[in-house]
């Protein structure tokens, strides 16, 4: 018998909610205490399963059946690769469900039908990516997943393939899950300029975010550190500005990772960083770079003559004309090379030091009563129609509006063709920028820089040469934006804290950022993963349950269990706890909060 709608949904979610623990039996009035192998990670938004909770295997011959369509194959490359995954992984859960008691099906799955309502909608911001599944209970041999884009048909087979589990690829029936995301942008930030990333590595980033229904890269591919990326118009910034030949993405390479991208519902967003940030291309053309070379912070000088924010100096000058010949052949290129509509600009860190270093600079603000603030919107006004020329999204870094010191009157910026994103001061930027009319994407630092907590990357630090009963200097974790920041706080983050509904509209979502001072594809798994998930499961049915209290508490076992299910899937995640705390639910948890909510 079928329970009531209502408490199979609070209890397929109370499921989920525990993972592979016990259900208490005063969840509800009918749970019994029964210990189930089922996890979706990122949480669907609607969750039922019909009692009494039913499990069939997969058939030898079970297939997908797809739509075709010329206009998208990005389907059928979607529905290969699921197929080849359900095929091989035969996850087995931590838990040991080898004593647990299922109603078993008769009758194999035979196959999982695909609907699409609109095969060739493009993959841009607000693609609907809603999803139902259906997998019918007892005699029932096919399953339905049903969605409104490609896009959506591909979350709802990554939902699938977790509903996939052990050597005989079991599954629940008498589900019906209803999905769609809370916010339309949920990225990742990887910066490929201070150190260098193989193209494999970017591929596997890649696919784990489409395991976590993320669905924007973030491609921050130059600083002033290096300039790996080759150019068609502009060969010798890649020539002279790159580590090395082996430290270069050619015009193939990315491509390849546009392609990728495309194949797992991944949108790739350039950034080359202007006008600060491009000490990497003085190599190819000194005479535009202000302060190049140069010793980032010079002896005896206050913070505030600083020539850089780290070591690695330099500026374009937007006082010399062949400035813009060379950003907008850069412009050019990379707005043809990435089809995605936004394409960011950067515009952060601006330091005043390097810029009244420059003899020509010098002479604007001395001679013509000039400011550095109006250099920078100079700049602005140049490449900005550069960009939006290609019928492109403009992003910027917020300091470009909100710095203390050099700034550009935000009039000159249109709230329909502009995207700000915030780093700084947590939910007060996303405030200042949203209540102006703006679209923003967070990734306040206080909450989502993954680099943080590891250290400092500069030689002859002398405030690690302290007496042992000094005060511990430490505490930060050496690096300016520690300490760590661990899953918890990266998933309890309030992205709209203090925004009216209006300016809650305004904010598209989030992306978690690895700045890579101290990273390379040696640590790239261990250092994204399983945070990364954690803000994709806050950004995809939020970090609260029906209630509106935070489920962090019970998010601790659901990821514990996927992250090892990651780790299968190739994904080198860092484990979150010791494995005893699965195989002993409820042992590793608190007698009571630390911290009252």
């Amino acid at each position: 018998m079928t329970s009531h709608p209502i408490a199979t949904s609070h209890v397929f979610s109370t499921i989920l909610t525990a993972l592979l623990l016990l259900i208490h039996s005063s969840a509800t009035a009918t749970a019994t205490a029964t210990a189930l192998p089922v996890n979706v990670w990122p949480k669907p938004t609607s969750i039922s399963w019909s009692s009494p909770y039913t499990i069939a295997t997969l058939s030898p011959t079970f297939q997908f059946d797809s739509p075709s369509s010329p206009s998208n194959h990005y389907l059928s490359a979607a529905v290969a690769r699921y197929h080849r995954l359900i095929s091989s992984e035969r996850h087995r859960p931590i838990y040991d469900t080898t004593t647990t008691n299922f109603s078993t099906s008769p009758t194999p799955l035979q196959s999982l039908s695909i609907s699409v309502v609109d095969l060739a909608a493009p993959l841009i911001h607000g693609v609907d990516e809603s999803y139902t599944l259906s997998i019918p209970n007892y005699s029932a041999t096919a399953a339905n997943l049903s969605a409104a884009t490609v896009w959506g048909a591909m979350r709802g087979l990554e939902t699938f393939s977790q509903l996939v589990w052990g050597g005989r690829r079991r599954v629940p029936v008498g589900v019906e899950i209803r999905d769609a995301p809370l916010f339309g942008h949920r990225g990742f930030l990887l910066d490929t300029s201070r150190n260098f990333y193989p193209v494999e590595d970017i591929l596997r980033t890649i696919k784990a975010m489409s395991h976590n229904k993320m669905n924007v890269f973030h491609w921050h591919i130059t600083d002033s550190h290096s300039f790996p990326l080759e150019l068609p118009s502009e060969p010798g910034l890649a020539a002279k500005g790159a580590y090395g030949r082996g430290m270069r993405y050619s015009v193939a390479d990315v491509g390849r990772v546009v392609q990728y991208g495309y194949e797992h519902g991944v949108r790739v967003v350039p950034e080359v960083d202007t006008p600060a940030h491009t000490g990497s291309w003085a190599g190819a053309y000194p005479d535009i770079i202000t302060c190049a070379d140069k010793f980032w912070w010079p002896a005896g000088s206050p913070w505030a003559d600083r020539l850089a924010a780290e070591p690695g100096t330099g500026q374009l000058n937007p006082l010399h004309p062949k400035t813009y010949q060379v950003v907008g052949n850069v412009i050019n290129d990379i707005a043809s090379m990435f089809p995605e509509p936004f394409f960011h600009g950067g515009a952060d860190e601006v330091t005043p030091g390097c810029w009244k270093a420059d003899p020509s600079i010098q002479s604007f603000l001395s001679q013509q009563n000039g400011t550095l603030s109006q250099i920078l919107e100079t700049f602005i006004n140049k490449t900005l129609p550069i960009i939006t020329s290609h019928n492109k999204t403009a992003v910027y870094w917020e300091d470009v509006i909100l710095a203390p010191d050099v700034k550009v009157n935000p009039a000159v910026f249109s709230p329909e063709h502009t995207v700000f994103q915030t780093w700084n001061n947590g939910p007060n930027n996303t405030k200042l920028l949203t209540a102006a009319g703006y679209r923003v994407i967070v990734s306040s630092w206080e909450f989502y820089y993954l680099d943080c907590g590891h250290g400092d990357f500069l030689g002859n630090d002398s405030q690690y040469d302290r007496p042992p009963t000094s005060s511990d200097v430490d505490s930060n974790g050496g690096s300016w934006c520690g300490p760590y920041k661990t899953w918890q706080k990266v998933y309890n983050y309030d992205i709209t804290h203090g925004l009216s509904e209006v300016e809650k509209g305004r904010v598209l979502g989030a992306e978690v950022a690895l700045w890579s001072e101290q990273a390379d594809g040696a640590v790239l798994d261990a250092r994204v993963w399983p945070r990364a998930a954690a803000m994709a499961e806050a950004m995809w049915s939020g970090n609260r349950d029906e209630k509106g209290v935070k489920r962090y508490a019970e998010a601790t076992d659901r990821l514990n269990e996927w992250r090892y299910r990651m780790v299968g899937r190739g994904i080198m995640a860092e484990p979150i706890q010791p494995l005893w705390c699965l195989r002993n639910p409820g042992m590793c948890n608190t007698v009571k909060p630390f911290v009252a909510q």
